[in-house]
């Protein structure tokens, strides 16, 4: 889990610094996904002149694993679109949305795409997806509210 170091101190601020390393996560995951794309593709490029028989499953493994990785690329450049909008994303203060910062008892969330945990200015925050189960059960509370999530009660202390 890499750490990027700012010196946050506001609310605006932070979502900068959180959006910013988002979008580097989200970067590496589209570049990640398209070299893998590439490998494969020259892996498989290498086997065309050998015997037909012996490297046609190969070949098929091959394209699998293409068709694979280029979902992922599909998925990280979607998650790319939608954290380059929440730049101009207008958030309601106190209510949870897409673009909004939920802090709870647990755990510090930004509302974005699905990330998961990484740290900015020495601090964990977790990037969840406002479609996921955990943002669909905190979407409808407010700051003071109480919610379930998996049995568990999560107090929300801020949101920004």
């Amino acid at each position: 889990m890499k750490m990027m170091r700012i010196a946050v101190q506001s609310p605006s601020q932070l979502k900068k610094a959180l959006l910013a390393e988002c979008l580097r996560i989200q970067q590496e995951k589209a570049d990640n996904a398209r070299q893998a794309m590439q490998d494969v593709q020259e892996s498989a490029n290498e086997h065309q002149g050998s015997i037909e028989d012996k490297f046609e499953s190969f070949r098929e493994a091959c394209h699998i694993q293409r068709e694979l990785f280029g979902h992922q690329l599909e998925e990280a450049e979607r998650g790319l679109v939608v954290l380059q909008r929440l730049r101009d994303a207008h958030v309601l203060a106190g209510v949870p949305g897409l673009g909004s910062v939920v802090e709870t008892d647990a755990h510090t969330y930004f509302i974005s795409v699905s990330i998961g945990e990484f740290k900015v200015d020495g601090k964990t925050y977790c990037a969840i997806s406002a479609f996921s189960p955990l943002f669909l059960a905190m979407a409808n509370h407010r700051v003071g509210d109480t919610f379930k999530f998996r049995g568990r009660s999560y107090h929300i202390k801020a949101v920004y």
